[in-house]
């Protein structure tokens, strides 16, 4: 299935987040025994952590690679999704008991909790909101904000699960942009993704379908280098089947976006050098 007007389809999400880290055993750790992941491989310097039959996160050891420098774009951070308040409760306890809260926040579409893992790659653990209830604008966007989330309420729900549970995704990246026009004209009008919000020329949320954001961009700490140490090696995007796919690549070849076909998808980088895979569901 081909999306309407050469967009991506509606059933498209977010897939793997692959990150460069110096320290694989404390890393994996963190995102094993505060995130609640489950790790599915490892393999020499290799982690490949998920829920159920998902992989959500590779960890790459790179013990060379340099910290990320102030002016580096890059991963603002991995948002992972659950499916109740309940389990937003367990994540709120397996943080307070292991690790730190850095900040919660109530969007109007989803409720999330903030960190940062032990080489400052920022994370998210948060639950939609039901689309019924979500905020729209009269042009059909969404309509986020930033308000307090009452923690307390959040922690009274949980119930001392030290996992995710199964059917936890990766249900967006943010990511750290020096333009938002120029990551506008890659992810929207190249590649076929919506604009669901635009906040000024701070930051861009855009989606395939009527998600409230695939992806996130914001430019809010002038970042203009591209990225070259620790942190992100790149995100996914999951599309239905090979037609989407091959639309897709057309579009990109059509702008003269160079990208490469590999046995598990196509690999393409956006215009501050960020690595973006797309890749058919079950492949």
């Amino acid at each position: 299935m081909i999306g309407p007007h050469g967009t991506l389809p509606g059933t498209t999400r977010t897939g793997e987040v692959s990150l460069h880290v110096n320290d694989l055993d404390l890393t994996t750790a963190f995102y094993r025994d505060v995130i609640g992941l489950a790790v599915r491989r490892r393999e020499g310097d290799r982690t490949v952590l998920g829920a159920g039959d998902e992989s959500l996160l590779e960890l790459c050891a790179d013990s060379d690679a340099p910290e990320r420098k102030r002016n580096e774009t890059g991963l603002f951070h991995t948002a992972f999704l659950v499916p109740s308040r309940a389990a937003l409760g367990d994540a709120l306890e397996r943080i307070e008991a292991r690790w730190r809260l850095d900040g919660a926040s109530d969007h109007r579409v989803s409720e999330a909790l903030y960190l940062a893992d032990p080489e400052d790659n920022g994370v998210e653990v948060y639950r939609d909101r039901p689309r019924d209830v979500w905020p729209s604008a009269d042009d059909g966007a969404v309509r986020m904000d930033t308000l307090p989330l009452d923690l307390d309420q959040i922690r009274d729900l949980g119930r001392g699960e030290p996992t995710a549970p199964n059917s936890t995704t990766v249900g967006h990246v943010h990511l750290e942009v020096s333009s938002l026009s120029a990551s506008r004209a890659f992810y929207v009008d190249a590649l076929g993704m919506h604009v669901r919000q635009l906040y000024g020329d701070a930051a861009l949320f855009v989606a395939a379908g009527d998600y409230h954001h695939h992806v996130g961009l914001n430019v809010w700490n002038g970042r203009t280098a591209p990225p070259t140490g620790r942190g992100l090696r790149r995100f996914e995007l999951v599309v239905p089947d090979h037609d989407a796919l091959e639309a897709a690549q057309a579009r990109l070849d059509g702008r003269g976006i160079s990208d490469a076909v590999a046995d598990e998808g196509m690999d393409v980088s956006d215009p501050d050098g960020i690595g973006l895979r797309l890749r058919v569901a079950g492949e």
